[in-house]
């Protein structure tokens, strides 16, 4: 674009305006500032490489060279992060965080503490704020953890229960149910 009028300060700084109507200010470190015609698009380039836009929505659009890492903020509150492995973090403004890894895999944190992660095979992981784990697989297979016992839970209704002391349990659907020691012995086994 031509330059229409150019204005050199005391400081190093240097304005140009371009016929178009866009603003260029050149600082004496290196950093640029484009204010586009529309007076409401603005973009730093900081010397360092870092860019950020202002869009005119008022959406902040940082990138961090040193990182390849793209911070987005819009005018809602929302953040999304792009880093360059392909991670894909979004922060609501009301405190929730959901992290999508290159895999696929999603994962939600609440702000009272719970997550969620739901993987790319359907298998969904929920975490309680007490530590206790609920595990959901795409066969129908569900498993409970706390502090006490691993509990897995079959379609056909088949609970298998292990203790911290290695005691199992497993109560079937037809009534039967076997326990065993920590070693694996049989202890009680009621067949119906």
């Amino acid at each position: 674009e031509e330059v229409q009028r150019e204005t050199a300060y005391p400081d190093g700084k240097v304005e140009k305006v371009l016929k178009n109507g866009c603003h260029l200010i050149y600082f004496p470190n290196g950093t640029c500032k484009k204010v586009d015609s529309d007076g409401k698009t603005v973009t730093i380039t900081f010397f360092n490489g870092d860019v950020k836009q202002v869009m005119p929505d008022q959406t902040v659009i940082y990138y961090y060279a040193d990182a390849k890492t793209t911070h987005t903020t819009y005018s809602d509150g929302l953040e999304v992060l792009q880093f360059p492995n392909g991670q894909i973090e979004k922060h609501y403004p009301d405190g929730k965080k959901e992290i999508t890894f290159p895999d696929q895999t999603i994962k939600n944190l609440f702000t009272d503490g719970q997550e969620e992660s739901i993987f790319p095979d359907g298998t969904i992981v929920r975490v309680q704020r007490d530590g206790s784990k609920t595990i959901e697989f795409n066969n129908g297979q569900r498993e409970l953890h706390t502090s006490q016992f691993k509990r897995r839970e079959y379609p056909d209704g088949t609970v298998k229960t292990v203790y911290v002391n290695g005691q199992q349990e497993t109560k079937y659907v037809s009534g039967r149910v076997r326990v065993k020691d920590k070693d694996g012995n049989i202890i009680m086994d009621t067949k119906l």
